[in-house]
C-alpha cells in the first residue's frame, strides 16, 4: 500500500481492534501522524493510565517505554511495535551489580533514569526522568546517592545538588554521548546567531557550549518561546516535530548522522499496521511481583517528583 493507504488502514484497525497508539516524540514523522499521543517516555505510560475505555495499547518506541506502560497499566494488553526495538542504555547496568552495591551501602540512595530495564527498576529506589531529576534527588532524604544508569544526566544534576555526594557509573546514551565538542562548533559557524537547545544526556563539555539545556518537552516548549532560530542538539525527532509544526522558523538538527537513534527509527507504518492486526510486534507480559517491585520505584517518582 501506498504511505496515504496505509495511514487510513491503520486508522481503520485502530477503531476496529480498539487499540490506543502512543508514540515517542523520536519516531519518524509518518509514525507521529497516525498516534493518539505523542511525547516523552514517562508522558506517554501517564497517558495510557488515563484512557480506562482503551484495554489495549500500542507503544511506538523502544521496550523501557512498553514496559513503563505495563508497569502501571497491568490491566491493558501492551504492545510494543517493534519486538527488536530496545534502548542500549536500559540494559548497561546489571541488576545484580546494584544489588551488590546495595549491599556493601545501605545509606546510599539508588536512583534509576527512567530509561531503564524493569528489571533495574525494581533493584532502584526511585526513578526520574530529565525534566524531573534534579528536584527529585533534591528532595530525597538521603546524602548520598547512586545515579544510574546516565553519566551526563547524572553529572548534570550532581551541578544542581552540591550538598549531596553523587555516585556515578560507566553508563551513557550512546546517540547523544556521540556528539562533540567539534558537531557544536561546526554547528555554531553554520548557523551564526542561532541559539542551541541541549539535551543533558549529552557530554558535559557539549553542554557547556549551548544557551539552554532541557529534557525532550523542555526544548520544545524553549523553541516555542523564543524567537531566534534555534540549533536541536538532541534526537533528531524533536527538530522534524518543530520543522513541521512552525515551518516558517528556522530549526536545525546538530549532527543529524549521529543523533538519529536507530531503534527508535526501526518501526515503520507497515509494522504498525501489522500489530493492530496481532502479526507483529511483542506482548509485553511482566512477572506481578517484578511489576510491583518495579512500579515502587516510579511510586517514589510521583512522590518526589510531585
Amino acid at each position: 500500500m501506498k504511505t496515504a493507504e496505509l495511514k487510513e488502514a491503520i486508522l481503520k484497525a485502530k477503531e476496529e481492534t480498539g487499540t490506543l497508539v502512543l508514540a515517542h516524540t523520536y519516531q519518524a514523522p509518518d509514525i507521529i501522524d497516525i498516534a493518539d499521543i505523542t511525547g516523552d517516555s514517562f508522558a506517554l505510560a501517564k497517558a495510557a493510565t488515563n484512557i480506562p475505555d482503551k484495554k489495549r495499547v500500542l507503544l511506538c518506541g523502544v521496550r523501557f517505554m512498553a514496559d513503563t506502560v505495563k508497569i502501571l497499566s497491568p490491566e491493558k494488553e501492551v504492545v510494543l511495535s517493534h519486538k527488536s526495538a530496545t534502548c542500549p542504555m536500559a540494559e548497561q547496568i546489571a541488576p545484580e551489580r546494584v544489588r551488590a552495591f546495595r549491599e556493601e551501602n545501605p545509606d546510599v540512595c539508588v536512583c534509576a533514569y527512567i530509561n531503564t530495564s524493569t528489571e533495574l527498576k525494581a533493584e532502584c529506589d526511585v526513578c526520574v526522568t530529565s525534566s524531573t531529576a534534579v528536584k527529585i534527588v533534591s528532595a530525597l532524604p538521603s546524602e548520598k546517592v547512586l545515579f544510574i544508569p546516565d553519566q551526563n544526566l547524572g553529572g548534570y544534576v550532581s551541578r544542581f545538588v552540591p550538598e549531596k555526594e553523587i555516585i556515578l557509573w560507566d553508563g551513557c546514551c550512546p546517540t547523544h554521548h556521540s556528539v562533540s565538542v567539534k558537531d557544536v562548533l561546526e554547528a555554531k559557524a553554520k548557523h551564526p546567531g542561532a541559539k542551541i537547545a541541549v539535551h543533558p544526556e549529552c557530554r558535559k563539555e557539549v553542554v557547556a557550549l549551548c544557551d539552554f539545556i532541557g529534557s525532550t518537552s523542555e526544548i520544545i516548549n524553549y523553541c516555542k518561546s523564543v524567537e531566534d532560530d534555534v540549533i536541536i542538539a538532541t534526537e533528531r525527532g524533536v527538530c522534524d516535530k518543530l520543522s513541521r509544526d512552525y515551518p516558517e522558523r528556522g530549526f536545525y538538527q546538530l549532527a543529524p548522522n549521529k543523533l538519529t537513534c536507530p531503534n527508535m527509527k526501526m518501526t515503520t507504518l507497515q509494522n504498525v499496521y501489522d500489530a493492530l492486526l496481532g502479526n507483529f510486534g511483542d506482548v509485553i507480559e511482566i512477572d506481578e511481583e517484578l511489576r510491583l517491585k518495579a512500579k515502587r520505584s516510579i511510586d517514589n517518582m510521583l512522590k518526589y517528583g510531585g
